[in-house]
């Protein structure tokens, strides 16, 4: 596994979520649908996530495999922890500060054994590799997550105008 090839990818995300959700002119608690989650939700889920889980597992899975990880609900987090009410700003530099913190954790590894394994009650067996490339692959996710909201942003408030002429989403 080519741990640097990773964290630059990490650091890259986080520059790109920065970007896209550094805009005055977007409207962080939108959401298209009640059923969906707003900019501000995503940068809560992702700084969540950041601390209490991809970090925290792989810490655990690397370095102390007798001790159980700590449950985890992110869908039910971003009721109970009434995301949409969070200041869009604060939730942006809560991720950027714990992706920078993730990003010193993982420079301060010496040698770690990628095949150690834990089992997950779902997904099955789960090596540090696996959940390090499956941090990684996060931040894609929600990047998509976070231009399709956008990409629906603009729709909305272009009306009456239409954006067919930019192409398909």
């Amino acid at each position: 596994m080519e741990v640097s090839r990773y964290v630059v990818q990490m650091k890259r995300s986080a520059a790109a979520i920065r970007a896209l959700c550094d805009d005055p002119g977007l409207e962080p608690h939108w959401k298209p649908s009640h059923d969906r989650w707003s900019t501000v939700e995503i940068l809560c889920h992702l700084a969540d996530e950041e601390r209490e889980d991809f970090r925290l597992r792989l810490d655990l899975t690397l370095h102390h495999p007798e001790q159980e990880w700590p449950p985890i609900d992110p869908a039910g987090w971003v009721t109970q922890r009434d995301y949409a009410a969070k200041d869009p700003q604060e939730a942006l530099d809560d991720f950027l500060a714990e992706r920078t913190r993730s990003i010193d954790w993982l420079g301060s590894l010496l040698s770690p054994d990628w095949s150690l394994f834990r089992t997950h009650p779902k997904a099955g067996k789960l090596s540090a590799g696996d959940l390090f490339a499956a941090w990684v692959t996060h931040d894609l996710l929600h990047l998509r997550q976070i231009l399709r909201l956008q990409h629906e942003w603009n729709e909305t408030t272009s009306k009456p105008y239409r954006t067919l002429y930019a192409g398909e989403w």
